[in-house]
């Protein structure tokens, strides 16, 4: 198995024009998604072409590390709101995370409840279609995204319809600090109502998970230092009749919680599969239930639902039908093959997503069949 690794878009261009099979596109390797074949990677292509904290954009090639980018924006205040999942530690893969790879899984944390995806960032991209074309979309800052919106499709789409040469996102500052309240909650109905509660309260929400073994709801909201203060006493005013509330203050206490949620620490050492699944919040208690799971862990006040299971469950025949998505997250080859990665599609949706495909890569050679593995 080869690994090609352009240096410039232009010679990205130039592989994919000529390419005569399917490639395997990956950035960083850290998700551990690619098909089989030669590889080509985009860690050549790296770099902050542009960085405006003013305009609150940064413009990078697609290979350039995300950590890279943290720390220019941390040297202005600034950070990536939508938070994007580390999934070395869970997958056991090495590497960096590149922002390519990210956009193109449409990598987002905890606070997505609050201010969105990953797609919801993302002003403007270049990419190299299947035939090797080169195409731009959208704009390099917030008042110049033009065109037809292919940035939103191409944010999750997974290196299937291009291969990302460079991405512009929009930025946010850091706050000034953060509090996350902590409910004692042993019960899963009870914990989805506390943090839908706190949701729907007027206290600008930017965390709600639950973690069912610790029993605890966390709740986190961020900002001003006296706005925070304001917001944390009448929250836990709000919250108390579901359970003990404590209250952590400082990203010191706080933000290490969080990390543990975004990147689902407590799966990373133990055994069996993991499964991503997306439902209603207040559907996820009855749909937890008929999982099974030897472990859970609830984000998105319940919109999102980490699942560890025994190797080779098929999770989807558990739940039945349910409004939502199932998606395997970490298992072994034999089972990703047998059950698929992701939800099966409706038939009018997988006949748009194949007529898709076959537009911006008519010969398929672009990750050829990840989106299709069932």
């Amino acid at each position: 198995m080869n690994t090609m690794r352009p240096e410039t878009e232009a010679e990205l261009a130039e592989i994919v024009a000529g390419a005569t099979a399917p490639m395997a596109v990956i950035g960083g390797g850290t998700r551990g998604m690619a098909p089989s074949g030669d590889r080509i990677t985009t860690t050549g292509l790296s770099g902050i072409t542009l960085y405006e904290p003013g305009a609150l954009t940064v413009v990078a090639q697609a290979g350039t590390p995300v950590a890279e980018i943290e720390l220019a924006l941390a040297s202005e205040n600034q950070r990536l709101a939508f938070e994007p999942m580390d999934h070395r530690g869970l997958l056991g893969t090495s590497g960096e995370p590149t922002i390519g790879g990210v956009v193109a899984a449409n990598v987002s944390g905890p606070r997505r409840i609050q201010c969105g995806a990953c797609r919801d960032f993302a002003l403007g991209i270049r990419y190299v279609d299947g035939a090797g074309n080169i195409v731009k979309n959208g704009g390099r800052v917030m008042k110049n995204v033009t065109g037809y919106d292919l940035v939103k499709l191409m944010a999750g789409a997974r290196g299937t319809l291009g291969i990302l040469s460079e991405v512009s996102l929009k930025v946010l500052p850091m706050p000034e600090t953060e509090t996350t309240l902590v409910v004692s909650v042993l019960d899963t109905q009870v914990a989805v109502r506390a943090m839908s509660t706190a949701l729907g309260s007027p206290f600008d929400i930017t965390g709600a998970a639950y973690d069912p073994v610790s029993a605890q709801a966390l709740i986190r909201v961020e900002g001003f230092e006296p706005s925070v203060a304001y917001r944390a006493e009448h929250l836990t005013d709000l919250l108390k009749g579901f359970g003990d509330v404590c209250q952590l203050d400082g990203a010191q206490a706080s933000a290490p919680l969080w990390h543990t949620v975004r990147d689902v620490t407590e799966f990373h050492t133990a055994k069996g599969d993991v499964w991503r699944i997306s439902v209603k919040p207040t559907d996820a208690p009855d749909l937890s239930a008929r999982m099974q799971a030897e472990r859970l862990l609830f984000d998105w006040g319940g919109g999102l639902i980490w699942a560890l299971v025994p190797q080779g469950t098929d999770l989807r025949a558990r739940l039945g039908a349910f409004d939502g998505h199932a998606t395997i997250v970490r298992a072994d080859e034999q089972t990703k093959d047998r059950l698929g990665l992701f939800q099966p599609e409706p038939g009018p949706l997988a006949t748009i997503s194949a007529g898709l495909r076959a537009r911006f890569d008519p010969r398929g050679l672009l990750n050829a069949g990840v989106m299709d593995r069932r």
